[in-house]
Order: structure tokens, then sequence, then C-alpha cells
């Protein structure tokens, strides 16, 4: 018979202990928030002070999991108004997402780092890692990195590639990414309804390996409407993209590439996001790991004191834990990620990934009998960031 209750790494509710920093947390108000979602708010004394934080704990069994997004890929919206506008009992922030730009008169388009899934669509690729924003990665992880929850409803950790290809009378080009705010070097990058009206300049912007260096100057970018070809341009523009419509961007080979389409010429352009060894997912939201088979992965950053977001899998994938800790005030710490990683190991977690952090950490939650869903934590900004994306948990 398979047990109801979640795996507990002990039979207390404790924390692992970090170089001797972390001891037990105390928990109040706990409870059951639905059928397979439970709440617990708690309190881990550090060596470094008192650090506050929100765990849920989702039975995938009798709840479900999925991606909060405000309508466009190139837009931002609070937690709270996302997990509302689709009727999650919560929602946590997800990704790092593109905040900032250093390219004069090139918007920063909100939009996020690694891949997004929902409701088993594929919305975006992931951007090249040296175009990422967030901590640096530990060793043999990659901004192709999610969370997520498969068809089979199970949670777990996975890397989503891009596969796809446009393919033309005069041959097939291979696509390096989908509704991106940063495309390779050399390569092609498709955009669909979903980024929305922002400008795709910034998409050609930086290299792989610096999202500071300039722009490209040889860019091409072709508009494919029902499979034809009905426009092309030298350089990205900007405005919605109507339904049945593709656009290709391409940068340096990319762009010579695209510049031997023509008005006219038909196109049959395909993307996909694959997980290699798993079944498809459902849901997924780019994240880094922290956590593996039960271990913390080296390297983890072991300094730097911050709020932080995080989501974690039980080795069978039936439970995931999802995970805020304020910080950055006189109540409240904040953790390292490597604290961040025993702090999931503790409550059951196999596998876990660091979400965005800082003032975007924000946990929204809608009690029983309650109307919608309000910011349980305590962001350090003040008030919740408007973030690319998040969680969302929902009733089945």
């Amino acid at each position: 018979m398979t047990s109801m209750r979640p795996p507990r790494r002990s039979a207390a509710f404790a924390v692992a202990v970090v170089l001797g920093l972390l001891v037990p947390p105390t928990a109040s108000a706990s409870g059951r928030v639905a059928p397979g979602i439970d709440h617990r708010p708690f309190t881990v004394t550090t060596g470094h002070g008192a650090v506050n934080g929100h765990l849920l704990t989702v039975d995938l069994h009798r709840a479900r999991l999925g991606l909060l997004h405000p309508g466009s890929i190139a837009a931002r919206d609070e937690v709270p108004d996302m997990a509302n506008a689709r009727g999650a009992v919560a929602g946590f922030n997800g990704d790092f997402f593109n905040i900032s730009s250093v390219h004069e008169g090139v918007e920063p388009t909100g939009s996020s780092v690694g891949p997004e899934i929902a409701a088993g669509r594929d919305r975006k690729g992931a951007v090249p890692a040296g175009q990422r924003f967030g901590p640096g990665l530990p060793a043999g992880t990659s901004t192709w990195d999610v969370f997520g929850v498969g068809v089979d409803r199970q949670a777990r950790v996975a890397d989503l590639d891009l596969t796809g290809y446009a393919r033309t009378s005069e041959g097939t080009f291979d696509l390096e990414g989908l509704n991106q705010y940063a495309v390779a070097e050399d390569g092609i990058g498709v955009f669909t309804s979903e980024w929305g009206p922002m400008s795709r300049v910034r998409s050609t912007c930086g290299t792989d390996t610096s999202r500071t260096a300039p722009c490209s100057a040889e860019t091409e970018e072709v508009v494919v409407r029902d499979g034809v070809v009905v426009a092309e341009h030298e350089e990205p523009g900007a405005g919605a993209i109507p339904r049945g419509t593709t656009v290709l961007v391409g940068r340096e080979d990319g762009a010579a590439e695209l510049e031997s389409l023509d008005p006219g010429d038909r196109v049959r352009v395909r993307p996909r996001l694959v997980a290699e060894d798993a079944p498809p997912f459902r849901f997924a939201v780019g994240g880094f790991p922290i956590l593996r088979d039960g271990a913390p992965l080296a390297g983890l950053d072991a300094g730097e004191l911050a709020p932080r977001t995080a989501a974690g899998a039980s080795a069978d994938g039936r439970f995931a834990y999802l995970v805020v800790v304020d910080g950055r005030s006189a109540v409240s710490a904040g953790m390292t990620v490597a604290e961040l990683a025993d702090l999931l190991r503790s409550f059951g977690a196999d596998d876990a990934v660091n979400l965005d952090g800082g003032g975007s950490s924000t946990f929204a939650l809608r009690g029983p009998g309650e109307d919608a869903a309000t910011v349980r934590n305590v962001p350090s900004d003040g008030k919740p960031r408007p973030v690319a994306n998040g969680i969302g948990v929902f009733p089945r």
C-alpha cells in the first residue's frame, strides 16, 4: 500500500546541519490548505541570525502544479495577480529574468532566462549561459535545467533541449532559440504570438559569453505567415505577432541563411523542447540545480545571504516542495545557496533547483474560505516585485 504521507529524512521536522550553522526550526500555523496541499511557516535559527520561511508540500496525486505567467513572454506581473488570474491556491515566483540592459536604446524584455512549458505547450527556450542573470551556475548545470511535472504526474529536475528546424526548398536551417531575449551567436531564433509586442532587437545583442557585448551588426528577420514568407527585414522589429505568423530572427551566420529566403517561399518551422530520458513535461520552469540524488551539488555559494525561493521533488516524484525564505531584514537574515540546498533536503527533496531570489522572492496563498491569494512572506523590496513567471499550485 502506498503511503499518503510525504517522505521525511527524519521523524522530526528538522533541518540538516550546514557547517554547524543550522539548528532545527520551529513551526507555527501549519495546516491543510486544500486536498494534497499543506502549508507550514517556519523559523530556522542560524549562526547569522533567525531566518523565516514558508514550506508548501504538494501531493501530486491530489493536486497539481502549473506555470504562472503574465500572458506575453516578454512581460512581468506580480505573483498574487498571476495566481488569482488563474485560480491558483498558491503561487511562488519562478525563474531569473532580463531585468536590466546595457545596450543603448534597447529595453529589457522582462522575459525569463530558462525554458517555459505551460499545459504541455512549449512557450520558450533558454538563453546562452553568458546571457543569463543570477548567481554563477554550479558545474555540470546549464540554463536549460528546469523543475517541472511530466505527463506521468511526477515532479522532476531535468535538462530541456531545444530541437527544431526551418525547412525550405533551399535546405534546412537549425533553430537556436524560441521566444528568447538572447539567441546564440550565428543562430536563428523563432518568435511566436506568445512573445508579445516587445521589440525583438535584444535577441541579437550580447554574445554567448557576455550579455554586455554590443548588439550584432549582421541580422536578418523573416516573417512567415501560414507557412509562406511574407516579408523580410535587415533588422529585428517590434509589435504583436498575429496567430498563425512566425518571425525568424538570425544573427551572423544565421542571418546569412535567412537572407536566402524571399517573399513567396514556403517554410516549415518546427521548434520543440525535449527532455532526454524523461516523459514529456506538462509544466516546466527554469532554475539551476542545487540538490541531486539527495546530495547538494559541489561549489554552491556559501557566502551571500539573501531571500531565496526554491522547488524540489521527492525521490519518487510524487511530492513537490516549494520554499521561500525571507532575508535582508532585522527579523530574517536570509540564506546562502548552500544552506538552501540542505534546507530542501531536510524537508524530503531528492532533487531541487534554486529559483530567482532577492526582491523577487514571493509566496502568495489563498487559505480556506478566502477569496484571493495574498502575499504571506515579507518581500525584501517592501512589496511584490513584478516577475517573468512563477509556479502555481492548483487543486485537481
